[in-house]
């Protein structure tokens, strides 16, 4: 059975309000109601009556209250268990990164860290936000550089750092190589390389409504997955990338990096970054890491 779900039935069972329970959980209303029914659906019974003007549980939901509040409750102490033997079987502090962030983020940090915390040893572990934020739950990251999802887990505390800026790949030899910045409409005819957006939706959504807000379509000629592979697609002239700055540390022969002029607004929010880790967990290495972090982080962001 999915725990979430159980904590979705729980926070509309306590308020009994669908709105306010979705803003309790930093979810869409619509959201909420859908895994509402799926809980439903997988019980076979209606857990709350609803009309326009209230919300009650039925006599099913009311019967499983407390079982619900156990269930919960034994998942907590289950995350919390596993978090607490793996810290004392490695004192390693386990931090997971974005890729953009792994180029350009980690290898300034790590050298602070070594400054500043000598007896602080790290392992970097590079995966998408999709796949880092399970591993925060389950104890087997400490602290992750990620894009916060739309819909933030409650157990998960994001602390947002900064914006990457965001920048053209393109051909060392293209014509807009030269150029000091790049406009959308610079962009307009151009074969464009994006990313998958199942794995990587915030990348995939900046080109996507930079070219909308411009009141033009990306003509898209490829996807890819990997920063790596996209840069190495725009090497071998099959299109340009729009992508954080960071990844022109990739160093990929044949590939110019030219500024993207990007309104001010809700574009530039794709390219948030923050540090995550688990809520209400305590961990004095990942303090003193972030501690670091902290201390230095406008001469880190101006590098983004």
């Amino acid at each position: 059975m999915d725990i979430d779900q159980i904590r979705c039935f729980l926070a509309v069972a306590d308020s009994l309000h669908f709105g306010r329970a979705a803003q309790s959980l930093d979810m869409l209303p619509a959201s909420l109601s859908r895994q509402i029914r799926l809980l439903e659906d997988k019980l076979e019974t209606r857990l709350f009556l609803r009309t326009t003007r209230s919300v009650s549980l039925t006599e099913a939901g009311a019967s499983i209250l407390e079982e619900a509040r156990a269930l919960v409750a034994q998942a907590e102490k289950f995350e919390e268990k596993v978090r607490n033997v793996r810290k004392s079987e490695t004192p390693v502090l386990k931090v997971g990164a974005i890729d953009s962030a792994a180029a350009g983020l980690m290898p300034q940090l790590l050298s602070l860290v070594r400054q500043e915390q000598p007896g602080l040893e790290i392992q970097l572990i590079e995966q998408k936000t999709i796949r880092l934020l399970p591993k925060l739950l389950s104890g087997s990251l400490d602290i992750a550089f990620c894009r916060p999802p739309d819909i933030r887990d409650q157990r998960i505390n994001f602390q947002t750092l900064f914006f990457e800026t965001a920048v053209v790949a393109l051909p060392e030899h293209h014509s807009l190589a030269d150029h000091d910045i790049i406009e959308i409409a610079d962009l307009a005819d151009e074969p464009l390389i994006v990313p998958d957006r199942r794995s990587r939706p915030h990348s995939h959504d900046l080109t996507i409504k930079l070219f909308l807000d411009a009141g033009l379509t990306a003509r898209i000629a490829q996807v890819a997955e990997e920063k790596h592979t996209i840069v190495n697609l725009v090497a071998a002239g099959t299109g340009l990338a729009i992508v954080p700055r960071w990844t022109s540390r990739l160093q990929v022969p044949g590939v110019t990096f030219v500024p993207l002029s990007v309104p001010e607004g809700t574009t530039r929010s794709k390219l948030i970054l923050a540090a995550a880790w688990a809520r209400g967990t305590r961990d004095p290495a990942r303090d003193a890491f972030v501690a670091v972090l902290e201390a230095h982080l406008k001469e880190l962001e101006a590098s983004a």
